[in-house]
């Protein structure tokens, strides 16, 4: 099957590394190996989604870590817009690269998110994506799929404009923000 022109491409197959972007990359959990590849790609923010830090093969100045750490199966709408505001604020300064670490399930999540509520895709689209590209076999994908499926995009959007942590306002995020507003009066 030929490949659609664009999916994410592949880079490097042994980091599990394709490109998503100009300025977005997803892969696997990468190595000390891989800093030279990500420097040539002039990556300057490697985002991880797991919840071990990067510290221990990545310690390259002028390449910030970012640790958003989530569980598939517990995935919401705070996690979803917490990642798409990482990757847009890190974008902004160079490429980027996200990672879990098979490359598949967390980044695969994310990535089409990325694809729904930033690019514009639809969410038929970005599964096909997700599941038929080559990321991985995955059985954590029913997690993702079914995050998908139930997702408001019009509601991630406007959240992700408005600088909202949740599209609830029951969310633990936005309830914080009631509790230190009441202690401050």
């Amino acid at each position: 099957m030929q490949r659609p022109a664009d999916w994410a491409q592949p880079v490097q197959k042994q980091y599990n590394l394709f490109q998503m972007s100009p300025t977005l990359y997803r892969s696997a959990l990468p190595d000390k190996g891989a800093v030279p590849l990500l420097e040539k790609l002039k990556v300057g923010t490697v985002i991880n989604f797991l919840p071990e830090t990067d510290s221990s093969w990545l310690s390259t100045p002028g390449i910030t870590q970012v640790q958003l750490p989530y569980r598939t199966n517990h995935v919401d709408d705070a996690d979803v817009l917490k990642a798409l505001r990482a990757i847009q604020s890190a974008e902004a300064k160079g490429p980027v690269l996200m990672h879990c670490k098979h490359g598949s399930d967390r980044t695969g999540l994310m990535a089409a998110m990325y694809r729904v509520v930033i690019q514009g895709w639809t969410k038929e689209e970005a599964l096909n994506e997700m599941t038929q590209g080559g990321f991985g076999d995955s059985t954590h994908f029913k997690d993702g799929i079914r995050y998908m499926m139930q997702a408001d995009v019009e509601k991630l959007r406007t959240a992700l404009a408005n600088g909202d942590c949740s599209t609830s306002p029951f969310a633990a995020c936005s309830m914080k923000s009631w509790f230190k507003s009441a202690h401050i009066e």
